[in-house]
């Protein structure tokens, strides 16, 4: 069995978002036509609580981009995105979600963030994804979503190192380039863990 994940394709990831990715809606009519191809189709969403410690407004003199320490990992300070029921936290307009087989939220823990759609940061703690995967009987993964260097790149090593044949499309996917050269190193980190770019 083979799945399309739909990694966090969410209103606050496109770009007059508060997260902006760069041309992230471009990606939609990739996706939606990618669907017909799989039987399974599971999306992620970021679902942040509003008092998430990765938002950098709750540290006065902080901004957005600035590294913090949380518990024994370092944390990216974002703009707050994705806060639960908001309309920053929707799928973007336009994505087909009628296909959507199930929806994985991460992020919930105020404490901690989750890139991966698997796991919380600190991989202490998971999202119930691999779960329902194993109770589906998938085997190949194939991932679109955003952002490629953050929540699409993590999902990918996690799924490559829960065993998965994991295949990211790269139409399929736009990054947010923090630092210059982010995106092409995600692209090289994902290929030396065994993750394909299609």
């Amino acid at each position: 069995m083979k799945v399309l994940l739909m990694v966090d394709i969410q209103n606050d990831f496109s770009p007059t978002g508060s997260l902006a990715v760069k041309d992230g809606d471009e990606i939609i009519p990739f996706v939606n036509d990618q669907q017909d191809a799989f039987d399974l189709i599971v999306a992620t969403q970021d679902w942040h609580p509003k008092n998430h410690s990765s938002f950098a407004e709750h540290y006065p003199g902080k901004s957005p981009g600035e590294v913090i320490t949380l518990g024994d990992i370092e944390q990216i300070l974002w703009p707050t995105h994705c806060v639960q029921n908001s309309y920053g936290a929707e799928f973007i307009s336009g994505l087909k979600t009628k296909k959507i087989n199930q929806v994985v939220q991460k992020g919930m823990n105020s404490n901690i963030d989750s890139y991966s759609g698997f796991f919380d940061n600190d991989h202490k703690n998971a999202t119930g994804l691999h779960q329902y995967l194993q109770d589906q009987k998938v085997n190949d993964i194939y991932i679109v979503g955003l952002a490629t260097d953050y929540c699409v790149k993590f999902t990918a090593l996690d799924a490559a190192q829960l065993g998965y044949s994991t295949t990211v499309l790269k139409k399929g996917v736009r990054g947010v380039d923090l630092a210059s050269g982010d995106i092409e190193q995600a692209f090289a980190e994902m290929q030396t863990a065994g993750v394909k770019i299609d």
